[in-house]
């Protein structure tokens, strides 16, 4: 068949196509530099109400206030946190869906479910640590203990006697009380609830003794007498209760168990937008009104870089992967 196309027209093809691959490459140029140019999704994996949704929705309202497109928080309770994961996974890598990693999903959940349709290490990028939060561990008032010591032996004197509720399996509660009984010895019951607030409903109604969460959640109920604290899992004491001594300053030593959340987008999203994402949160941190609540719970304001969180989550992941196999912790 003979060739109706000469030279010519070949170059006029040629420079159109060229043409059109670089207009689209200009948009997608043009639309990165301009994001957001829609409201943004922040997937929070539980109930409202707990340490987790705090964080969050503190950090959010104030994005929403420096972003022309507010940030839109949902809570998608349940398994643990994998289906939210697998939603985010799945999601276009374009900054319009983030979602709240924390220690639980991003540390513990690789090691105790074998397969959730995603890899926490390649199909989600970190942008930027939100905070880290000390974990407090309370009693019910009516149990007759003023203190960590105390606590463990009542707990080898009445050997399952005692239940510990948390906001679900692999929640931060739940593996910081795992981390306690294997550092004590203490055989206590773990009750996994669907959320903190749950949770809290039933530790306030004493049908739990015992519960380890972040000071958002917890702050209020000690300082009305509603709840015992008797230990925190920081390295020091903390501010907001300077008489109540560290796990390791009551007799175990090396003992720190801090709640963290950061923000993380689906593997591929532009550089660009993972960086003006992680540089309105370092604003957002830093405003009076973040900096003040967060300062309040002795919470630790991050904001840094996508480097300094992926370098924490591996971290976190080396500790949490021994934890995981001593404690025996596995999925529901």
């Amino acid at each position: 068949m003979k060739n109706n196309i000469n030279n010519e027209q070949r170059r006029l093809i040629l420079r159109s196509c060229l043409a059109m691959i670089l207009a689209s490459s200009l948009n997608i140029s043009f639309a990165q530099s301009n994001w957001p140019q829609k409201p943004i999704r922040f997937i929070v994996p539980f109930v409202p109400g707990g340490t987790s949704d705090i964080v969050a929705r503190t950090a959010g309202q104030e994005l929403s206030r420096q972003l022309p497109f507010p940030v839109i928080l949902e809570n998608k309770a349940g398994g643990g946190g994998v289906p939210a994961m697998q939603e985010v996974a799945k999601s276009a890598p374009d900054g319009y869906t983030m979602i709240l990693g924390h220690v639980g999903s991003m540390a513990v959940n690789p090691y105790i479910f074998t397969n959730t349709g995603y890899d926490v290490n390649k199909d989600f990028a970190p942008v930027t640590l939100l905070a880290k939060v000390p974990s407090l561990f309370v009693v019910h008032p009516d149990l007759p203990v003023e203190n960590l010591k105390e606590l463990v032996a009542y707990a080898k004197n009445n050997p399952g006697k005692l239940n510990y509720g948390s906001a679900g399996n692999a929640s931060a509660g739940h593996l910081a009380m795992e981390y306690l009984k294997l550092t004590t010895g203490m055989d206590i019951t773990h009750i996994p609830y669907k959320g903190t607030g749950p949770a809290l409903t039933d530790l306030l109604a004493g049908r739990i003794q015992v519960f380890s969460a972040g000071t958002p959640a917890l702050l209020q109920y000690i300082r009305s007498g509603k709840l015992k604290a008797i230990a925190t899992g920081t390295p020091q004491r903390i501010s907001s209760l300077p008489n109540l001594p560290t796990v390791a300053e009551s007799g175990y030593k090396g003992f720190e168990s801090v709640q963290w959340y950061g923000i993380l987008v689906p593997a591929r999203t532009p550089e660009s937008v993972i960086k003006r994402i992680q540089e309105e949160s370092y604003k957002a941190l830093r405003t009076p009104a973040v900096a003040e609540r967060f300062a309040s719970e002795d919470a630790v304001i991050g904001g840094g870089s996508p480097a300094e969180f992926a370098a924490l989550i591996a971290q976190q992941q080396r500790v949490w992967k021994d934890v995981v196999a001593r404690a025996n912790i596995r999925a529901d």
